[in-house]
């Protein structure tokens, strides 16, 4: 996808945006979801860092928001493998964790999170107010 396809897509209704939420943690994971398709986006979840890759490039969503602790791949392996794809590298990411340690979150901004948010702080309806911002960024 183009940038000014993105553009087109961010200025469109939730209805039109498609959210990949990663997610090892079913409950937490179905929190944020409920919330998100109630405000009408498309969500889909992922609840390890390989599957999250593969719905990232089979669905390419237009923002992932993912968790740093996954089996299989951690988050910050899968935010690399995503940038060194060119069919996922556009795909805007915001880290969604209860961990904050600054060398993590440094690391997920270098490898190009928009954000780095902490679970414990962000409600579902915060996550969901946010989305408009990321997808212009």
């Amino acid at each position: 996808m183009k940038g000014w396809e993105l553009n087109q897509r961010a200025s469109a209704d939730p209805d039109d945006v498609r959210i990949l939420v990663v997610e090892d943690d079913a409950s937490v994971a179905q929190m944020y979801r409920l919330k998100l398709e109630l405000d009408g986006y498309s969500v889909d979840v992922a609840g390890d860092g390989l599957v999250a890759l593969e719905k990232a490039r089979t669905l390419h969503p237009d923002i992932i928001f993912l968790d740093i602790r996954l089996p299989k791949l951690d988050g910050l392996g899968v935010l690399e493998a995503l940038r060194e794809d060119a069919s996922t590298e556009h795909i805007p990411v915001v880290i969604l964790s209860n961990w904050n340690e600054k060398e993590l979150v440094e690391r997920g901004i270098k490898l190009g999170a928009l954000d780095h948010l902490i679970k414990s702080q962000t409600t579902p309806a915060r996550l969901s107010q946010r989305l408009k911002d990321w997808l212009k960024a």
